[in-house]
């Protein structure tokens, strides 16, 4: 009997141990059946193939068509000879040969294209190219031109009406569905991430050293390749890439550079803020001392006076214990109007001018007689030393009959007057040598 069966137990069918998988050359053969273009068109050449490609007036073939030239053309020159040969055509409308021949035929007689007779070579005498032109009622249909008001107003020619007859329904808007309604809600955005219609603000300044627009949005591919912007490269180096020989090679090198731009523009941004306030700050104080030129103003504890200058250039700072003011120049008008803003200095009235000015005289008169006394002996003093000096009898600083100094707790008379009595009989003792009879 049989336990464990082979459908019951669902065992797996042996396989080979040599068991191998496909080869990577099918897997890559597969990818490459179903790969597709990459190719990455402007905004107005896809929107151009998208208009030849929904215009219901022509047929199946001659829409494909009109969507390669649509891809070929120079939007820039939109009426220029479309320079592509008949393989590539082909090749973008996905059609033979023989189809091709028609659908030129059906956007000829629809009035979308023109093809001028084949012209020769005049040294030759052969056969040149057949090219093909766009008119511009196709021009204006894929929008590579503005429609003009003139033609719009003019009658048309009775020539013209059966061709407008049948173009009349490509300008009918299709039907609004899921899988295209938003291509029909924005034809012409005003944001673009791949090719924006106009440069940044701060890159305009290239034009002027002679780079291109296509050229400024693939060095900001390279930037963002090498890990910068280059609005932070361009702004933190502006100075030597204006005076640069070549400054597209120049840039390109700053480029590669291993260099954060983005910290050094910031600290050039941030530089030129603190300098902006500077300014400011320094415009503002300028202004308020002018406004207080020749004015007077006090301490908020009443110890000092202050009066700037009528040409607001110096400040008079007088001190209450102070005999003489003192006069301060320079950088002293910051100070002075913070501290007056915060109301450590207030303006001083006329009562406070004249109190100040009476307690200075008082303070004068009150002196003590000893002081004027001690100042009269040290002018006494000094000129009784001026008179030895000029009798050349004082001596010197190497002599050895000055005696040492006093000691100051020894005497209670003034320093001035030790040193008058030590030169006083220094002078005696050299008159005693100086005598005939003690000469050697």
């Amino acid at each position: 009997m049989h336990i464990a069966q082979h459908s019951v137990a669902g065992e797996a069918v042996s396989r080979p141990e040599n068991f191998k998988s496909l080869p990577a050359a099918e897997d890559q053969q597969a990818l490459d059946d179903y790969a597709c273009d990459r190719t990455n068109l402007p905004w107005v050449i896809f929107r151009a193939a998208h208009r030849a490609t929904h215009t219901a007036a022509l047929p199946a073939r001659a829409r494909a068509l009109f969507a390669a030239l649509a891809r070929t053309v120079d939007a820039a020159r939109p009426f220029a000879a479309i320079f592509a040969r008949r393989e590539l055509l082909t090749g973008r409308a996905q059609q033979s040969m023989r189809t091709f021949y028609r659908s030129m035929d059906d956007l000829e007689a629809a009035g979308f294209i023109t093809r001028p007779p084949q012209t020769r070579y005049g040294a030759a005498g052969l056969f040149g190219r057949a090219y093909i032109h766009l008119t511009k009622k196709a021009a204006e249909l894929l929008g590579l031109v503005e429609p003009t008001a003139d033609a719009s107003e003019q009658p048309p020619s009775p020539t013209e009406q059966p061709a407008e007859a049948d173009a009349a329904p490509s300008f009918v808007p299709p039907s609004v569905t899921v899988a295209d309604g938003a291509i029909y809600k924005d034809l012409i955005p005003d944001t673009q991430k791949r090719q924006p219609g106009r440069l940044p603000a701060d890159l305009r300044r290239l034009l002027s050293l002679g780079f291109r627009e296509f050229l400024i949005f693939k060095l900001m591919r390279e930037a963002k390749a090498h890990g910068k912007l280059l609005s932070d490269v361009v702004e933190a180096s502006w100075a030597p890439l204006r005076q640069a020989t070549h400054p597209i090679s120049y840039l390109r090198t700053l480029l590669r550079a291993p260099v954060d731009f983005a910290y050094r523009a910031r600290t050039q941004r941030d530089a030129q803020v603190h300098a902006q306030i500077e300014r400011a700050r320094s415009e503002r104080t300028d202004t308020v001392i002018a406004g207080l030129a020749g004015q007077s103003f006090v301490s908020r504890d009443g110890l000092r006076r202050y009066r700037v200058s009528d040409d607001a250039r110096t400040i008079l700072i007088h001190h209450r214990d102070e005999v003489q003011p003192r006069v301060h120049a320079g950088a002293w008008a910051p100070d002075f109007v913070a501290a007056l803003e915060a109301g450590h200095i207030q303006p001083a009235s006329t009562d406070m001018h004249q109190d100040a000015e009476s307690h200075s005289l008082q303070d004068s008169l009150a002196r003590p007689p000893e002081l004027r006394r001690k100042s009269e002996t040290h002018l006494s003093d000094l000129k009784a030393l001026l008179r030895l000096k000029t009798a050349d009898i004082i001596p010197s600083a190497t002599s050895r009959e000055v005696p040492k100094p006093l000691h100051h707790g020894a005497s209670g008379s003034s320093p001035l007057s030790s040193l008058l009595e030590t030169i006083s009989r220094v002078a005696a003792s050299k008159e005693l040598r100086n005598l005939p009879g003690l000469k050697a």
